[in-house]
């Protein structure tokens, strides 16, 4: 009786973590070559932690980590298109709801496969 307990409760666990990763219609994932057709006009947001944005970072792009962006959200303009990015999409996801929540942010787009997939030129 005691493992049908912990059956549905992994299960809706597991249900919980696939929500929440689920990307939300209102955010865009662009590939490569997509995003770098258009982030110069727009706001470019690094999500990462500070310590992973200092070992490099696209061109032009400014650190609000996800970790902060609630108090820092403020510093995100919704008439300007928003391109986001992390380590490898899940925590563009996560501030893509935020901002939607918070701001009313429409405009928003993240880079499919994160940093990790990037081959542009970066700073460090």
């Amino acid at each position: 009786m005691d493992w049908w307990i912990l059956i549905i409760i992994t299960l809706i666990l597991v249900g919980f973590l696939l929500y929440r990763m689920k990307k939300p219609n209102y955010l865009t994932a662009l590939t490569q070559e997509e995003f770098t057709k258009n982030y110069r006009k727009a706001q470019l947001i690094d999500v990462r932690e500070e310590r992973e944005f200092k070992t490099g970072h696209i061109l032009g792009a400014r650190n609000i980590p996800l970790s902060q962006l609630r108090m820092r959200s403020g510093e995100i303009r919704t008439d300007k298109p928003v391109y986001m990015y992390d380590q490898n999409g899940s925590r563009s996801i996560q501030a893509a709801k935020l901002l939607k929540k918070k701001r009313g942010a429409e405009d928003l787009y993240m880079l499919k496969g994160g940093f990790k997939k990037w081959t542009g030129k970066i700073k460090k």
